[in-house]
């Protein structure tokens, strides 16, 4: 099968890469709009893309309206945010805080979530994820006809949780990858968690 992007609807291009470039991290995203509210969603096109200086990217949509979604216009408006990494037995909530809510409901008050105070950040991150940063925003590159927003942001704190945290041979830390559990995103409403993980030395 080949396919010709140029002859593809958005729809169709976007079910293709979604089950192709798979699995995918889910950024969980916690952002507070200037009244106070806070927003709590998932996205799948999210990635490190850089250490010095440590930025993620995550991409944000429209919402059926037309109007950008929460977690773009708060962080554009804020310039704060916590990124969260959920693991496999959160499916359902990272699923549920998908809702498309008005800007003054949040997510929060229908989940059973608990919130908790972040050391580094003005915001509270989510107390049952092993994995949180705390980031500023860096750059804002709005793109297509769709359109979306790819919202680098910088990393200033990172919340690991110590029970995922292991010692190598060398007396380094070293974050257990089965521990973390990341869930991962695949097409449709699949998802995955991690299997087998297995190593190859890397040439020098």
């Amino acid at each position: 099968m080949i396919l010709d992007f140029d002859s593809l609807s958005p729809n169709k291009v976007y079910h293709t890469l979604t089950q192709t470039v798979v699995p995918r991290p889910v950024a969980w995203v916690l952002s507070e709009n200037t009244q106070g509210t806070l927003n709590l969603a998932p996205f799948s096109y999210f990635t490190a893309v850089s250490s010095d200086p440590a930025v993620l990217m995550y991409a944000v949509g429209v919402k059926p309206c037309g109007e950008y979604k929460d977690s773009a216009l708060n962080v554009e408006a804020t310039e704060e945010l916590v990124i969260h990494i959920a693991d496999s037995r959160l499916a359902d909530e990272v699923t549920l805080s998908a809702a498309t809510l008005p800007n003054d409901q949040s997510e929060l008050d229908t989940l059973d979530l608990t919130l908790t105070d972040f050391a580094g950040s003005t915001l509270p991150r989510v107390a049952q994820c092993k994995v949180a940063f705390a980031c500023k925003l860096h750059k804002v590159v709005e793109m297509g006809e769709l359109p979306m927003k790819l919202m680098f942001v910088q990393v200033t704190h990172a919340y690991i949780d110590d029970e995922i945290v292991e010692t190598d041979h060398k007396g380094r830390s070293k974050v257990d990858a089965l521990a973390l559990d990341p869930i991962a995103r695949l097409g449709g409403g699949e998802y995955a968690s991690l299997g087998e993980v297995f190593k190859i030395t890397r040439p020098a």
